[in-house]
């Protein structure tokens, strides 16, 4: 899942993607492609193929289409700016090469952001040329022979040294390593400021410049003075002076939702106006801004913990936002504690980030949700790479413990299994890539190669055309769940309750196709991977009814009284 985020961070300008060179660790597997000159080939691909679908739609020249393209691009972030320097570099090259009939797929293995390196096999979106390979590449090769740009070292460049972007790669560098806000004043871990890991991510600081003032805590002598909780509620009722908070909230036992999830759990989403030729326009980018700054994650949208209302319609809300409705003393005390690529296996570099004193703040629900990269990767074998039931069991137990040492009394934990991914080649491979419905020439099914083959996949496993693979994969994600079932239904702890809870994918697609809609409809077209929006809120119904019902104690979830969100 990582790997999406790497490639597109910056997609819309694919020099851009020389920033990974140092975000990215290093490999020492030689077999391996670099993951960085691996995510620059994706993203000089994608950006090319628009580029020429541009010209294609609007009947004009290839120079003009980057222009457009360029003109598209906000100035926040220095992308437009950037925009018209990468067309200064390599536009001419890009011409001639367009010019010439040579497809996406051939500009970038001439100008040298893909390669094939000895032995390995060739990466390739696009169907081959009708001529061989290597022809065709001598003759791409040819064109722009005499071309400066060949002679630009990538390997050694970073774009993030150039003075006027290293703090913007700082703070996105810091925001991703650290899972805090960047601008947090009282550092107290909740912050003003919406992206960064700032209020999209956890409820918005009330008060940055004093740390005893956070979202989730109880409130300090009922409130009297100011709301130390920023749930809105504060001061004395002039009628019979008793303080708003104590008549509002008292006894209504507040609870706060915290996430620990990896990308799907914090939505990651790429607009398919991104690279949809025939949809962009002026508005296509308006939100790019923000998306890169929260690791092209939408927090604010997700199932667990989004505070926005749906952008598609939908009609269900997030768990979050189902608790604060039963109860507005709950208001703003939410955490997405999400990663793109997070695992059992790395939590623990980022749990720390996690905010909750045993003292001082109210009792919580957790949500683990770890429901990919314990079984997916971008490996070719990616079997070896999975995590072991025992493996698992070891680390959410490390987990669990943490948690319990950090969590108030009388909090809950509800750990989520895997799904069953192969749902996304049965359902998507044989339809069209957003980026091949113009010319019906980009299937899922070449997408998957395609990254698979670069070794960048967000789930080699799944995402391939090897049903011996998907099956391994697939029983392995049933192994872990029922490793997680049975933690939950053996496992004791003095601060909260433990349950378990199938990932309802099955009830999910029924329900969405009573509804009229199709399975395919429920994943994210660009990346034909991550549960989309209308997915992520149909989970959270399911899940709200359980996390807000009564809980039994064999580790199963049903319908019932709510006692902690009245």
């Amino acid at each position: 899942m990582q790997s999406l985020w790497k490639i597109l961070t910056v997609a819309p300008l694919f020099l851009l993607l020389s920033l990974q060179s140092s975000a990215s660790p290093a490999n020492d597997d030689q077999s391996r492609p670099s993951l960085s000159n691996a995510h620059t080939c994706v993203g000089c691909v994608l950006v090319v193929s628009v580029i020429e679908q541009l010209a294609q739609v609007h009947n004009s020249t290839v120079q003009a289409s980057m222009e457009r393209l360029c003109s598209y691009l906000p100035e926040k972030l220095f992308l437009k700016t950037t925009c018209y320097l990468v067309i200064d570099k390599f536009g001419s090259d890009i011409i001639k090469l367009l010019s010439a009939d040579m497809n996406a797929d051939v500009v970038c293995h001439t100008l040298e952001f893909c390669k094939q390196n000895t032995g390995q096999p060739l990466c390739h979106l696009y169907p081959l040329p009708k001529e061989t390979w290597k022809f065709t590449l001598q003759k791409a090769r040819q064109i722009v022979k005499k071309s400066p740009i060949l002679k630009y070292s990538r390997s050694g460049s970073d774009i993030c040294s150039l003075p006027v972007l290293a703090k913007i790669c700082q703070k996105i560098k810091l925001a991703i390593e650290q899972s805090v806000p960047f601008k947090d004043v009282d550092s107290d871990k909740y912050s003003v400021f919406p992206t960064l890991r700032g209020y999209h991510w956890r409820g918005r600081d009330c008060n940055d410049s004093d740390e005893s003032v956070y979202p989730g805590r109880r409130p300090n002598n009922w409130d009297v003075h100011q709301d130390s909780n920023c749930n809105g509620i504060w001061g004395v009722d002039p009628k019979d002076g008793v303080p708003y908070e104590k008549k509002f909230c008292e006894g209504s036992q507040p609870r706060g939702i915290i996430l620990l999830g990896d990308s799907a759990g914090a939505h990651f989403h790429i607009s398919p106006e991104w690279i949809t030729v025939s949809q962009m326009s002026l508005n296509s980018f308006i939100n790019l801004p923000t998306a890169l700054t929260n690791e092209l994650d939408w927090p604010q949208l997700s199932g667990a913990t989004g505070f926005l209302d749906s952008t598609v319609g939908i009609k269900e809300k997030s768990i979050y936002l189902r608790l604060w409705k039963r109860n507005h003393c709950n208001h703003r005390d939410y955490q997405n504690i999400s990663r793109n690529g997070a695992s059992s296996r790395n939590l623990k570099k980022f749990i720390e980030s996690l905010s909750r004193n045993k003292t001082l703040d109210y009792p919580t629900i957790v949500i683990y949700a770890m429901i990919g990269n314990d079984v997916c990767s971008g490996k070719s074998d990616p079997v070896p790479a999975m995590t072991t039931p025992e493996k698992l069991y070891s680390n959410v137990m490390q987990t669990l413990k943490h948690l319990n040492s950090h969590l108030p009394n009388g909090s809950h934990v509800i750990l989520y299994g895997l799904p069953d991914g192969t749902f996304l080649w049965d359902n998507l491979h044989n339809r069209y890539h957003p980026l091949g419905q113009l010319n019906k020439d980009v299937t899922y099914a070449q997408l998957y190669s395609f990254l698979n083959c670069l070794q960048v996949s967000p789930c080699h496993g799944w995402m391939s055309s090897n049903k011996t693979l998907r099956t391994l994969t697939s029983e392995r994600a049933e192994q872990l769940s029922n490793t997680l079932k049975k933690i939950a239904a053996s496992e004791k702890f003095t601060n909260f309750n433990l349950f378990y809870m199938d990932f309802a994918f099955h009830e999910i697609i029924q329900e969405w196709q009573k509804r009229g809609g199709q399975p395919w409809q429920l994943i994210e077209p660009v990346d034909g991977f991550h549960p989309n929006e209308a997915f992520s809120n149909h989970i959270s119904h399911c899940s709200a009814l359980k996390t807000t019902a009564e809980m039994e104690p064999s580790g199963d979830c049903r319908p019932g009284q709510v006692p902690f969100a009245k």
